[in-house]
C-alpha cells in the first residue's frame, strides 16, 4: 500500500516577513491553509497513511491543526527536518515511516486541480514505475525540465537549465517505488549541499524506470512560493469556488467522498466551524446527503 509524504519545511524566505512567524504551508490560500491542497491530493490518490515533515518550530502547529488524522479517516505521522537539505532528504527522514512501501511525495506549497485528477492519481498509484508529473510553463528555466520523445517517454531531465530542451516543468508531486530511500541515500549532495530531487529522478531515468504523466490543458498546477504566486493561487481558488459553488482542497469532503468517514462525521466536522463559510459548506454537504 502506497504511503504519502508532505514536505512542508524550509524557511519560506521569499515570503518574509510572513514566514518569520508562521510556516509558509499554513498561510491561507483563499479559504483554507495552503497544506490542505497538498493533503487533499494524496487523499484523492487513495493514500491514508501520510507523514508531514516540517521544521521543529512549525511541526507542533501542524499537529494542532490535524491531530492524528483520525477525524478524516486517515493516519498522520510527523517528523522534523531541522535544516533544509533538499527535497530528496524527505526519503531519509521518512525511511522508517515508509518501511518498504511505495511512496508519493508532494511539496506542501503545490496546488493541483483538474477534472478526473482523482482517477488519474489512483490509476498511477498502482504502478511500480517512478512517476513525475509535468506541466507546460512559460518560463521553464525556473524549474526542473523534462524532455520526452514522440511517444512521451522521458529522454532527459535538468534542473533550471539555461537552455531548456522543452517547456514542460516537473511539478512538486512524485510517485516512487519502494527503493526510493535507498537511492536517495546514495545521492551525492549538490553544490548547494542538498540532495536534489532531480538527481533522484535522473537515477530512475538512467535505470529505465521513470515515466512521465503530463498534465494538459484540463489541469491547473500552482506553486505558491512567492507573494505573486500566493495571490494568483488565491484568486484562482476564489474565482472557481464562487462560480461553481464547490470547494477545491476541502479535505473533509474528500474524506467523505472516499468513504473514509460517515455523513454524520462530516456534519460534525462542519459544525465545529459554525461561523465560517468553509464550515457551513461542509454542513450543507452533509444535509444534502442525508
Amino acid at each position: 500500500m502506497r504511503k504519502g509524504i508532505i514536505l512542508a519545511g524550509g524557511t519560506g524566505s521569499r515570503l518574509h516577513p510572513f514566514t518569520k512567524v508562521v510556516s509558509k504551508q499554513l498561510l491561507p490560500v483563499y479559504d483554507k491553509p495552503m497544506i490542505y491542497y497538498s493533503l487533499s491530493v494524496l487523499m484523492l490518490a487513495g493514500i491514508r497513511e501520510i507523514l508531514i515533515i516540517s521544521t521543529p518550530s512549525d511541526l507542533p502547529r501542524f499537529q494542532s491543526l490535524f491531530g492524528d488524522g483520525s477525524s478524516l479517516g486517515i493516519t498522520l505521522a510527523y517528523k522534523e527536518q531541522p535544516n533544509p537539505a533538499g527535497i530528496a532528504e524527505a526519503f531519509l527522514i521518512g525511511d522508517t515511516f515508509l518501511n518498504g512501501a511505495s511512496s508519493a511525495l508532494i511539496l506542501g506549497d503545490n496546488i493541483f486541480f483538474g477534472d478526473g485528477l482523482a482517477e488519474k492519481l489512483q490509476r498511477l498509484s498502482q504502478t511500480e514505475m517512478a512517476t513525475v508529473f509535468s506541466y507546460q510553463v512559460s518560463r521553464p528555466e525556473a524549474y526542473g525540465v523534462i524532455e520526452t520523445d514522440g511517444s512521451g517517454k522521458p529522454v532527459s531531465i535538468e534542473e533550471k537549465p539555461k537552455a531548456p530542451k522543452s517547456s514542460n516543468a516537473v511539478t512538486g508531486l512524485y510517485f516512487y517505488p519502494p527503493d526510493a530511500p535507498a537511492l536517495a541515500r546514495a545521492l551525492t549532495p549538490s553544490q548547494r549541499g542538498e540532495l536534489e530531487i532531480t538527481d533522484l529522478n535522473r537515477t530512475y531515468l538512467d535505470n529505465g524506470r521513470l515515466q512521465v504523466e503530463h498534465l494538459g490543458r484540463g489541469y491547473s498546477w500552482l506553486d505558491a512560493g512567492t507573494e505573486e504566486d500566493l495571490l494568483e493561487a488565491a484568486n484562482f481558488i476564489a474565482t472557481f469556488e464562487r462560480r461553481q459553488g464547490v470547494r477545491i482542497g476541502c479535505i473533509e469532503e474528500v474524506a467523505w467522498r472516499m468513504g473514509w468517514i460517515t455523513v454524520e462525521q462530516l456534519k460534525a466536522l462542519g459544525e465545529s466551524m459554525p461561523n465560517s463559510a468553509y464550515g457551513k459548506y461542509i454542513v450543507n454537504l452533509a444535509r444534502d446527503a442525508e
